[in-house]
């Protein structure tokens, strides 16, 4: 597929296999391969759509295995782009599937939800939000991504070993993206594997959508994850191959760019508020200043950025910066004064602000 990378040797007995995402502006995940004597080992596994399943197949062919060889599939986390083929691997072997326990439950969850409850759900969070009845209508009509065709075999722990003969592979947990995001640390390679977590220059969707949204607190996960990646042995001279872009060198400095955008993120919104007076999600959220006009940005991304905005407010919640009002049903956001909460910025470790910018 035009635009989609070669498969490369990076040495040491690891591959990139580029999987493309047919009518995406990702254009592809990068699929990595890590071979053994017992059959390789994959990293994600791709989008589920044929001509994906043709370049992994393709690709595996390439480094000299056949897809019945697979040994096992780490999956970095639950989106489609990275377990879309699980279903087809292991109807073709006998690959093991691991994710972390939190994914894990994440795709039990949607597995468990036909399309009429998922839509449902929707419809109400978006309602609470203060979406207008046009927009909702419009994004209950659009295309949904499809939930991980299976729920993987085995649950990969922070700090567990892969089964890898003869290599160190280990999952370092990295939650915000998704509750149970991993990134994949090959100590006796040097090498880092960031899934979506740290990006070389765009940064990952951090959502979260009120009121059905339980009592967890991603963003303020990811900048704790941030700096957890950050300080890993040696991490100055780790190699990054995340999924999408291109390689680094040293995630510590990357991380802090990141956690500087957000930081500067919040701050606007604090901002807002102050001069605003009690918010629904969707006033906060069509106030802020992203890389396209709000009123140019469809309905699916005005979805995204609501989720990113409620998750920055979230920690803003945490933070004794924000307090929520209104009711369950339309709930309100209001600045306050906290004399002993952390100033804004006081974590940042950026760029403008994009929803979506990678997978949901």
């Amino acid at each position: 597929m035009p635009g989609t990378p070669p498969v490369e040797d990076l040495g040491d007995g690891v591959w990139s296999l580029p999987v493309p995402i047919p009518g995406n502006p990702l254009g592809f995940t990068y699929v990595y391969a890590l071979t053994g004597g017992d059959g390789p080992v994959l990293i994600d596994t791709g989008w589920d759509h044929d001509d994906s399943w043709d370049a992994l197949v393709a690709g595996l062919a390439r480094i000299g295995h056949r897809v019945e060889e697979v040994r096992g599939a780490v999956l970095t986390h639950f989106h489609p782009d990275h377990t879309g083929l699980t279903g087809r691997l292991r109807a073709s072997s006998d690959a093991w599937l691991a994710m972390h326990p939190a994914d894990i439950a994440v795709t039990e969850h949607l597995l468990a939800r036909d399309e009429d409850t998922r839509l449902r759900e929707l419809a109400d969070r978006t309602r609470a939000a203060g979406f207008p009845e046009d927009d909702i209508a419009e994004l209950l009509a659009g295309p949904r991504h499809a939930p991980p065709p299976v729920v993987p075999d085995l649950a990969l722990p922070d700090g567990a070993r892969v089964d890898l003969p003869g290599r160190d592979l280990r999952a370092v947990w990295t939650p915000g993206h998704t509750p149970g995001h991993l990134c994949l640390h090959l100590a006796d390679g040097g090498r880092l594997f960031t899934g979506d977590h740290v990006l070389p220059r765009i940064t990952p969707h951090i959502g979260l959508f009120p009121p059905a949204d339980g009592e967890g607190d991603p963003l303020g996960d990811y900048l704790s994850s941030q700096r957890a990646v950050g300080a890993l042995p040696g991490a100055d001279a780790l190699l990054c191959l995340p999924a999408h872009e291109h390689r680094f060198t040293g995630p510590a400095a990357r991380a802090a760019e990141i956690a500087r955008h957000h930081e500067d993120r919040l701050g606007e919104i604090i901002t807002l508020l102050r001069g605003h007076g009690p918010a629904t999600l969707w006033e906060v959220s069509s106030g802020l200043a992203w890389r396209r006009p709000w009123t140019g940005m469809g309905v699916r991304s005005h979805h995204m950025a609501a989720a990113e905005t409620a998750a920055h407010l979230r920690l803003a919640e945490r933070r004794g910066l924000a307090a929520r009002t209104g009711t369950r049903g339309l709930p309100r956001w209001v600045a306050v004064t906290a004399p002993n909460a952390p100033r804004i910025g006081s974590l940042a470790t950026g760029p403008g602000a994009d929803p979506g910018t990678t997978d949901e």
